[in-house]
């Protein structure tokens, strides 16, 4: 995971096309190509998978775990999907006949297991190895298709010779993106961005979120988001709270990701992360434990639906858009006392109302507002998963630090 922090400046991003995701929950059932099923709720990194720690994870409410081929059955007992982690998913495989016999008989040992959900093959490749990964990719995808083979990107910040294209932050990183998608076809995209410097956070996350939303819109395909959730680097990263956690997970879910990540569960030199070395959840476990649930509930509602517009009350930070005025649910003025102010997710798809993500950008203060409408709205109560009864605009909103709701127009 690329663990540098850069600054840099930018360009106005649009929101294009759509995006239509299956609903099935788990990846073992019958379909002709892998599914995203239920939201993607999992780690980077973390200790080896035996029951206690399954138990740990289902109870945090994580629902992929990273595991080997034996560690599969573990995953199944607690009712966990499995990514497959083993040496022989390498591009490398494709070439040495030796090693390619051994690909295929993992593949037809596990692809009917019922806990397996992805095959993990590498951490933020340069372009210059995506014309390998992708041939990988197809051929995982020929003789399994059921299942993600899973990938994950670089940040924004990464230089040029890590990303292995030329130009500024947007330029390099737009096109890096487009030889992605273009040569490895990917089922989603993952990447990593890590904001949270002791001096300040990184200017770039804004943009990073529109960017990978756009090219996945553009892909047709989901995206997935790891965040900061550790030190590795007292000196320079700070460790975030978990108000800055929450902040993190529902302006993922505004910008309509389908799955979240967290950096790290558990590892060596790693400080302040979710669980200790020794198996004892930090603050910031018992933190995600409502978190996932919430963004796994709040995600699944969206997943009809299509992202259609993401603007920013106050921010102006690269990729932030500033909200049109002729929404039909908008933010009553004034929005907010808080220079950083609000988010705002729009989703919609054809004969259904808008949806809308509201989320509080100061992570470090409650804050208030109220959403009016052109007739009653609904309120999504994400810790219990339902839809409360529907109110006359307008509906006052009292959210926690960086914390969101998602509202609708009533059926």
């Amino acid at each position: 995971m690329n663990t540098a922090i850069h600054s840099s400046a930018v360009t106005r991003l649009l929101p294009v096309l759509c995006l239509f995701l299956g609903t099935q929950m788990l990846a073992a059932e019958t379909t002709d190509s892998w599914r995203i099923g239920a939201p993607i709720v999992t780690y980077w990194a973390g200790p080896a998978m035996t029951d206690a720690a399954a138990q740990q994870m289902a109870e945090g409410g994580f629902n992929l775990v990273w595991c080997n081929e034996k560690e599969l059955d573990v995953a199944q007992r607690h009712g966990l999907r499995g990514q497959l982690t083993d040496g022989l998913l390498s591009p490398a495989s494709l070439d040495d006949p030796q090693r390619l016999e051994q690909l295929d008989a993992l593949i037809a040992r596990v692809r009917k297991h019922p806990a397996l959900y992805a095959y993990h093959l590498v951490d933020e490749p340069s372009a210059a190895k995506f014309p390998s990964l992708g041939k990988l990719v197809a051929y995982l995808h020929d003789r399994d298709p059921q299942h993600l083979a899973y990938i994950n990107l670089f940040p924004t910040y990464a230089n040029n010779e890590q990303l292995g294209t030329k130009g500024d932050v947007v330029t390099a990183y737009r096109e890096h993106l487009r030889l992605y998608v273009e040569q490895v076809k990917p089922s989603l995209i993952s990447y990593d961005h890590y904001q949270f410097g002791l001096k300040g956070d990184s200017q770039q996350y804004f943009l990073n979120l529109a960017m990978i939303r756009r090219a996945a819109q553009e892909a047709g395909v989901p995206f997935l988001n790891i965040v900061q959730a550790c030190t590795w680097a007292p000196d320079a990263m700070r460790i975030p709270n978990p108000d800055e956690l929450r902040y993190l997970v529902y302006t993922t879910a505004a910008y309509g990701a389908q799955g979240i990540s967290y950096y790290v569960y558990a590892h060596p030199n790693h400080y302040g992360s979710l669980v200790n070395l020794d198996g004892v959840p930090g603050p910031l476990y018992h933190a995600v434990k409502s978190y996932n649930r919430e963004f796994a509930a709040i995600a699944k509602e969206l997943q009809p639906l299509r992202s259609l517009v993401m603007c920013h009350t106050a921010m102006q930070e690269a990729g932030c858009e500033r909200p049109p005025t002729d929404m039909r649910v908008r933010l009553a003025a004034p929005a907010s006392v808080s220079p950083r102010g609000f988010l705002l997710g729009y989703f919609g798809a054809a004969e259904k109302p808008v949806h809308v993500v509201v989320v509080n950008l100061d992570y470090a203060a409650e804050a208030r507002t109220s959403v009016v409408g052109p007739g009653k709205l609904e309120c999504f109560d994400a810790t219990t998963a339902q839809w409360a009864g529907a109110k006359d605009a307008p509906v006052e909103l009292v959210l926690p630090p960086g914390g969101g709701v998602l509202v609708r127009e009533a059926r």
